[in-house]
Formats: C-alpha cells, sequence, structure tokens
C-alpha cells in the first residue's frame, strides 16, 4: 500500500484539494490530478521550461517542484492568466500579434517566464529578454518573435 497524503493547492484563486503520494510533483498534480493540461511535460528534468509556473509570483520549474512543498502557496498558471472575461493577458495578447510560436509546445511555459521577466524588470533591452528568458527552450526557433512579443507586452504591462 501506498503513503498517500491530502494536500490543499491554491491554484489560479480557487483551492482544489487532492489525495496524492508525497513525491508527486506540482506538474504532474496540474496535469494529472487537476487536469489543468496547459503546463506541459517537456523534459521531466528542468532543462526546457515548458512546465513554468508562477508560485507566489515566482517563476518555478514545476516538474522539480513536489506539489507538497507548495501547499499554502499562491500557484498561477497558464489558465489562470487571462482576465475574469475571458481577455487575454498582455502578454498571450503580444504572443499572438508577434506569431511567437509555432507548434505551440513551449507556448505556456514561455508565456509564464516571460510575465515573470517583466514583473521582474528585465524587459530593459533584447539582450536582457533573451538571457532572462534562456531557460525556455523553443524546438522551433521562434526566439525572434518571443523577444518581440515580450518587449511589446512590457510597454504595458503594469
Amino acid at each position: 500500500m501506498t503513503n498517500q497524503t491530502t494536500i490543499n493547492l491554491n491554484i489560479n484563486g480557487q483551492t482544489q484539494s487532492l489525495t496524492v503520494e508525497p513525491r508527486v510533483t506540482l506538474l504532474d498534480a496540474l496535469r494529472d490530478h487537476l487536469e489543468l493540461t496547459g503546463t506541459k511535460k517537456g523534459c521531466d528534468q528542468g532543462q526546457c521550461g515548458a512546465c513554468t509556473v508562477h508560485v507566489d509570483g515566482e517563476r518555478v520549474l514545476s516538474c522539480l517542484t513536489l506539489a507538497a512543498q507548495v501547499e499554502g502557496r499562491k500557484i498561477t498558471t497558464v489558465e489562470g492568466l487571462s482576465g475574469p472575461g475571458g481577455e487575454l493577458h498582455p502578454v498571450q495578447a503580444a504572443f499572438l500579434e508577434h506569431d511567437a510560436f509555432q507548434c505551440g509546445y513551449c507556448t505556456p511555459g514561455q508565456i509564464m517566464s516571460a510575465v515573470a521577466c517583466i514583473r521582474e524588470g528585465h524587459a530593459g533591452s533584447d539582450d536582457e529578454i533573451r538571457e532572462y528568458m534562456s531557460g525556455n527552450l523553443c524546438r522551433c526557433g521562434a526566439y525572434p518573435h518571443i523577444v518581440e512579443a515580450v518587449r511589446e507586452a512590457a510597454k504595458v504591462m503594469p
């Protein structure tokens, strides 16, 4: 019999209670237990950034974070970025406007990192954007468009 624990996670403003093994990652809790599939499983080793979410406003690789570690903290996934009326977050809108994706697999992680990059004050130049977005890989090579989108969103984000 496996050891199970019940945890309460604050995800996108809603408390979710789930019973999982203590070793379940935040990524697997989101995707497999809560059906929040916007967060992608890429390398499952913290190297690609596809699983990026925010915990208390800071970007976190959910594949390297145990779900139990973030109990009681504020978790935001890509699904939680849009406004209450469904309006796109400025970064989401900029990604669409600048065609900053091709296959789209890395896009949720890129968007979550872009939001954090701007909030952290690291969108002052294209070089700075590239540096602070470097943990997110895009196999399709949409990097120039991603930088354009981050630069554009930084102009309108508070």
